[in-house]
């Protein structure tokens, strides 16, 4: 979970899931900007959150882009392309549940959440959002829930026990 992980090495898709424009008044009227949420992954358990800000949209979508691949993580993934254990992620007043679904489920979840899976490879997986349902404190939550599961090995290696006594 610590380590860099190299985005140029992979073949990233990107995902934009908000674009908002923002206006600031100043003495002389009124500055218009954009800010745009950006989701990127390569679909094989890395994936990235970043937001970016600019007078035009198709360079707030880039710098969203570039800061994504540098607060990207990996995801341990189950055979079903599920997560191992029901999981909650909180940001400011937002919480995404995460629960595993069998295989054939699919994606059940909003669609900042959804993005988030998609690009993470997570194919099975239920999801609830409590709370605020800004789009971006629910792409933190997402990623706080994600950041925190743990594999049935590393669960194992915490309390001692081998992986056939814990199931």
């Amino acid at each position: 979970m610590g380590k860099k992980i190299d985005a140029n090495a992979l073949d990233i898709m990107d995902r934009v899931v908000a674009i908002k424009r923002v206006t600031k008044v100043v003495k002389g009227g009124r500055t218009m900007s954009f800010s745009a949420l950006v989701v990127v992954g390569d679909g094989k358990g890395h994936v990235g959150y970043g937001l970016g800000k600019a007078a035009e949209t198709t360079e707030a979508i880039r710098k969203g882009r570039e800061d994504a691949k540098k607060n990207m993580i990996y995801v341990e993934r189950d055979e079903n392309d599920s997560v191992f254990h029901r999981n909650v992620g909180h940001y400011g007043a937002s919480e995404v549940v995460m629960r595993p679904a069998p295989a054939g489920t699919g994606i059940i979840a909003g669609s900042p959440v959804r993005a988030v899976m998609e690009l993470a490879g997570i194919k099975n997986i239920v999801t609830k959002c409590i709370g605020s349902r800004t789009k971006h404190n629910v792409v933190a939550a997402a990623f706080d829930g994600l950041r925190n599961l743990k594999t049935p090995q590393q669960i194992a290696r915490l309390r001692g026990k081998n992986v056939e006594d814990l199931v």
